[in-house]
């Protein structure tokens, strides 16, 4: 069981603007001293809604967004591919966050609690499609929906029972402690930046593989038509098995890059998943282009929803009740805007069928 104690240096130097609401979880901003003197912005009755506010949450919209493509992208192929129903893929999420918090606590470093854990997320994902999944394959939505969330409820117990219930923390990597000044007294946290980076550097690789490959080419076409694919003499069962094991180990490696900045906890999974759903509902199921963009506005109208709404809205109302509707209206927006965009496009942005 690792140790809990927490990160030496996290926030270090940094003072909080706000906070950003990562589903249920409330994370703190990173440090910014957004100055509002020199920061710029526009007036709300109550303060300003700073320049510095501003591109601190953008940066944090970003990348939330990537920790959902994340997610989502092994979630979307799975769906679309395999037309399978997933409901445990947010607990291969959690398990990424726990096994990277106790391999660092076991090695004592980041770097090899991270690289122990993408190959032992790996495993375990296709350990769970040889044990229980596929044999759900040819069943209707509705069994594989009850069968993976009892998968959750089994392995969220397991997990509380090894780990406890207490959160874990896992420590910043050497030389990502510190933070990058944006403007002047505006710094933002270099691991944060390292996130988004190497979720763009996924992003586009995952890309080149399915858009430039022979393996990406079945992938699409499986998306498109898996019958036909099959009826052309391709192992389906070897390509299902291939999709779910790259979608395992995304969601492993999102959660093991999320722990040193959430509490590690057994329902880390659960808000993270529902937010993944409603990535593949606007981008489209089976689209790798589709979960990215989609993944990077529900992030960016998540993060600035919530953080900006009651700002604004003290332009109209006292601040009371300004507080009050934002969060509300805030938690809302995400929702609508799925909604907007299924009435315009019932099939998603870019859905795999289309292309």
């Amino acid at each position: 069981m690792p140790d809990r104690a927490r990160q030496p240096g996290r926030g270090r130097g940094i003072r909080r603007i706000g906070d950003s609401v990562y589903g249920d979880q409330a994370l703190k901003q990173p440090e910014a001293e957004a100055g509002r003197a020199d920061g710029g912005g526009w007036r709300t009755g109550q303060g300003a809604v700073s320049t510095g506010l501003l591109m601190v949450q953008t940066l944090n919209g970003l990348q939330y967004g990537v920790l959902l493509f994340l997610v989502a992208a092994g979630l979307t192929l799975v769906f679309g591919v395999m037309d399978f129903v997933n409901l445990a893929h947010g607990v291969q999420y959690m398990l990424g966050a726990y096994l990277a918090a106790t391999l660092a606590a076991l090695t004592g470093s980041f770097w090899g609690g991270l690289l122990l854990a993408l190959p032992a997320a790996l495993l375990f994902g296709l350990a769970l499609e040889w044990l229980v999944f596929r044999h759900l394959y040819a069943r209707d939505h509705l069994a594989q929906v009850l069968a993976t969330f009892g998968v959750i409820l089994v392995l969220s117990q397991a997990v509380r029972a090894i780990f406890g219930t207490a959160p874990l923390h896992m420590p910043l990597p050497a030389g990502l402690e510190g933070g990058i000044e944006l403007l002047p007294g505006l710094r933002y946290p270099l691991y944060r930046l390292a996130i988004l980076i190497a979720g763009l550097l996924v992003a586009l690789g995952l890309w080149l593989l399915i858009e430039r490959t022979r393996a990406g080419a079945l992938v699409r076409a499986g998306a498109s038509n898996a019958p036909m694919l099959s009826a052309l003499g391709i192992d389906t069962g070897r390509l299902f098995l291939l999709v779910f094991a790259a979608g395992a180990m995304l969601a492993g490696f999102a959660g093991a890059m999320a722990a040193p900045i959430l509490s590690v906890d057994p329902n880390m999974g659960e808000t993270v998943l529902i937010l993944a759903f409603v990535v593949i509902v606007i981008g489209g199921a089976g689209s790798i282009r589709g979960a990215f963009l989609a993944a990077l506005l529900v992030g960016l109208v998540e993060t600035l929803g919530r953080s900006l709404l009651p700002d604004l809205l003290r332009l109209v109302l006292a601040p009371g009740p300004a507080r009050q509707t934002g969060a509300a209206l805030g938690s809302m927006l995400v929702y609508l805007l799925m909604a907007l965009i299924l009435a315009v496009r019932p099939r998603g942005l870019f859905p795999a069928r289309a292309g």
